[in-house]
């Protein structure tokens, strides 16, 4: 059985990492490069960095940032916010990264997803999907974009879907009626994606305790769980974490790195 990875998020805005609940009413948490340099001698796995602004605001993710980071790091780690074409993924895996994240334009323009996996090959390419509870769509999931400010009216399970078919590598999945509340990850949201494609899912928005990590394996089968403000404010650390999970029979990576 393939180990599940615990994976800290890192919102950037401004150069510095944020945490908001629902995407809003962020409150700064701290300086990138040593947040990741804590969380690789903690034992994660991998961690996810989103310039949260940059779409919105019509730019690229900020490279210095990546190249910062990718000298300090050993572990993968993925970036995403304001990707429009191809040539911003080159620019930002040439900048370090191993993965990108892609969200809006991937909406905007599917075409992006199938060239971007053709050129650099599918593990470089992270489709996230913001998703909400709605009546109005078949699964009752409603992507979101521009930083949760858009409805699009596309049904995330169908979405998640054609993402595959297109040459999506890796799905990360949030929930933004979740996000930042600690009320646990939405079970429901995460399970139908599993079920809907046979690509790995990343599951994000609302971990609150070890409780929510362990439904979320167990019960919607995630090949990941991201979190951020627990990790960001020390309440929670990822060797306890994994230790708790280990003792309750899920499979993790255990090493951690000499600080």
């Amino acid at each position: 059985m393939l180990a599940r990875r615990i994976v800290p998020c890192l919102d950037i805005k401004d150069g510095r990492v944020v945490k908001g609940v629902r995407f809003v009413d962020l409150s700064d948490a701290g300086d990138p490069v040593a947040l990741a340099r804590r969380y690789e001698a903690e034992g994660a796995d991998e961690l996810v960095f989103l310039d949260i602004t940059a779409t919105v605001e019509g730019r690229r993710a900020t490279l210095a940032v990546v190249r910062a980071v990718a000298r300090e790091l050993t572990i993968p780690f993925a970036v995403g916010g304001g990707v429009r074409g191809v040539e911003d993924v080159n620019d930002l895996l040439r900048a370090g990264c191993d993965k990108v994240s892609m969200n809006s334009a991937a909406v905007r323009d599917p075409e992006l997803i199938a060239a971007a996996s053709r050129r650099f090959g599918a593990q470089c390419v992270v489709v996230a999907i913001d998703a909400r509870r709605a009546p109005g769509v078949p699964s009752g999931f409603e992507v979101v974009i521009d930083g949760g400010r858009t409805a699009t009216g596309l049904d995330a399970v169908a979405w998640a879907a054609e993402c595959e078919r297109l040459g999506a590598g890796e799905l990360l999945v949030t929930s933004i009626d979740r996000d930042g509340t600690r009320d646990g990850y939405d079970i429901a949201l995460t399970r139908a994606i599993r079920d809907a494609c046979n690509l790995p899912v990343i599951a994000s928005g609302g971990a609150g305790a070890i409780a929510d990590f362990a439904a979320v394996f167990r019960e919607a089968d995630a090949d990941a769980a991201l979190a951020a403000s627990l990790f960001h404010y020390a309440e929670l650390s990822i060797g306890d974490l994994k230790d708790a999970l280990a003792a309750d029979g899920i499979v993790v990576r255990r090493e951690t790195v000499p600080v």
